[in-house]
C-alpha cells in the first residue's frame, strides 16, 4: 500500500462507527485484547443457568426428541453440549462449558453419570429433596424432552479439572440440592434477584414443579419438599 492510499483509508476510518467499513480500515481506536480469565476458584458456589446447545440428533426410542443432543463422529458417543453461566456471585456473568453423557460405546456409566446428574439439576432447580418418594416429587423429576432443562436454573459448586489436551478449566463439580446446608442461602439470592421473598424451610423457595415437567401434570399441583437425611451426591457428568 503507499503512501497517498494509506492516508485515505486511515481518514476514511476516523468518521466512522465501529460498525461501519471504516472499522476495519483502521484499527487505532480498537479495544486492547483481553488476557486470559484466571479459573473460578475451586469450591465456589453460585446460581448457575444451563443451556443446551443444539447438536441434531435425536433417537425417539429413547426419548432423545427436539434436536437437543449431539452425536460425536469419531466415538458414537451421544451427549447434551452445555454451557452453564453464573447468575450469582463475583464471578457472576462466567461461563462454564461441559458435556451431560447420553450414551457411550464403552458401557453404561457414562449414561448413568449424565441421568444422576440431570436428576439433581432437577431437584435442585425445583426444590425437591433428594429422598423425597412421594408422588409429587417423582412428577417432578419427570420431563417430556431435553427442552425442559434448556434455561434451568440450580445451584452448584464449581471444580476444576484437565482436559484432554492438559490444559485446566472449571466444570460443574456438584449440583447442590435441597438436603445441602447452603442450599437455602443459594436460593434466596434467586429470589432476591427476581424480587420475591422467602420461603419453605431455612428460606429455600418451595417451587411450584412445572406443568411442562410432567408427562400428566396435574393443574395446580405443587411440590412442598420433605425433610430426610442427606444423601451422598451424584458426581458431574464429564
Amino acid at each position: 500500500m503507499n503512501h497517498d492510499s494509506y492516508n485515505q483509508a486511515a481518514t476514511y476510518g476516523q468518521s466512522s462507527t465501529h460498525g461501519a467499513p471504516g472499522a476495519w480500515c483502521d484499527f487505532n481506536d480498537a479495544d486492547a485484547q483481553q488476557g486470559e480469565f484466571n479459573l473460578i476458584p475451586k469450591g465456589t458456589q453460585a446460581l448457575v443457568r444451563m443451556a443446551i446447545k443444539p447438536g441434531g440428533y435425536d433417537d425417539a426410542s429413547r426419548g432423545w426428541t427436539g434436536g437437543y443432543a449431539t452425536a460425536s463422529d469419531e466415538t458414537g458417543a451421544v451427549f447434551l453440549s452445555c454451557e452453564f453461566v453464573l447468575l450469582t456471585g463475583s464471578f457472576a456473568k462466567r461461563k462454564i462449558w461441559s458435556n451431560v453423557g447420553l450414551h457411550s460405546n464403552k458401557g453404561p456409566t457414562w449414561a448413568q453419570m449424565g441421568r444422576s446428574f440431570i436428576k439433581a439439576v432437577l431437584n435442585s432447580s425445583r426444590n425437591i429433596h433428594p429422598d423425597d418418594a412421594s408422588p409429587e416429587a417423582q412428577r417432578a423429576r419427570q420431563i417430556r424432552s431435553f427442552g425442559d432443562l434448556d434455561g434451568a436454573e440450580f445451584a452448584a459448586r464449581i471444580g476444576i479439572e484437565k482436559d484432554g489436551q492438559g490444559e485446566y478449566r472449571n466444570i460443574i463439580r456438584l449440583v447442590i440440592e435441597p438436603d445441602h446446608k447452603e442450599y437455602a442461602d443459594l436460593m434466596q439470592a434467586k429470589l432476591q434477584r427476581d424480587g420475591g421473598t422467602g420461603g419453605g424451610s431455612g428460606g429455600a423457595p418451595a417451587m411450584a414443579s412445572p406443568a411442562s415437567a410432567a408427562p400428566a401434570p396435574q393443574s395446580g399441583a405443587s411440590y412442598t419438599p420433605r425433610p430426610g437425611n442427606a444423601q451422598s451426591r451424584p458426581a458431574w457428568a464429564q
